[in-house]
């Protein structure tokens, strides 16, 4: 809220402003979620590893973060949504924008819908004493596990972006709230109003 006094009403506001300024507030939204999976991968790392080496919770943690990242960059440059020259403005030193791609690629791979991302099948024929088939053979290998590093600096450039789009929250906010003055009270009046208590 930009006003200090507590609202009345709030009516919802339709325009291209807006629109960017819910857009800027879902990207914040999804980059403290990848801080939050990051902060607690980080954790669970640092325990023994679950006795049957499956940690289901790291695996789905990994992906969740790695998908909101993602989610938060318009390769066409959507209003509101990161773009890879913003990578750039975070001031991290380094191969950022070869990580932010190699994120890229590890979302696509996690959210396959052809091939299991945890590990990779091959199917043999099991020969008896004479050299003939005598049985088959389902073989597993387990994929690589996430990385205490990876997951670090995932959960730095998040931090960095984060900082970012909360200035560009700031400056958007400054912007509809300027539009929101301009209406007139019959016109901000006829506009629909947002339930801020939902069970009311």
């Amino acid at each position: 809220m930009t006003e200090t006094d507590a609202p009345t009403v709030v009516r919802q506001l339709s325009t291209p402003e807006s629109a960017e300024l819910a857009t800027l507030a879902s990207v914040f939204e999804d980059l403290q979620f990848v801080l939050k999976c990051c902060e607690e991968l980080v954790a669970r790392l640092a325990r023994p590893a679950p006795p049957d080496g499956d940690d289901v919770l790291s695996h789905a943690l990994w992906s969740a973060a790695l998908i909101a990242y993602v989610r938060c960059f318009s390769p066409a440059g959507a209003a509101g949504r990161l773009t890879v020259s913003d990578l750039e403005r975070t001031g991290l030193q380094g191969e950022v924008r070869q990580w932010h791609q190699m994120l890229v690629t590890l979302r696509e791979h996690l959210t396959s819908s052809e091939t299991n991302p945890r590990e990779r099948f091959v199917i043999g024929a099991a020969q008896d004493a004479d050299g003939l088939a005598a049985g088959i053979a389902i073989v597993s290998a387990p994929l690589p596990s996430v990385e205490e590093l990876s997951v670090r600096q995932t959960g730095r450039l998040a931090l960095e972006l984060t900082k970012l789009v909360d200035e560009r929250m700031e400056q958007q906010q400054r912007t509809v709230f300027e539009s929101a003055r301009a209406m007139s009270v019959r016109l901000l009046g006829a506009l629909p109003e947002v339930r801020l208590d939902p069970s009311a």
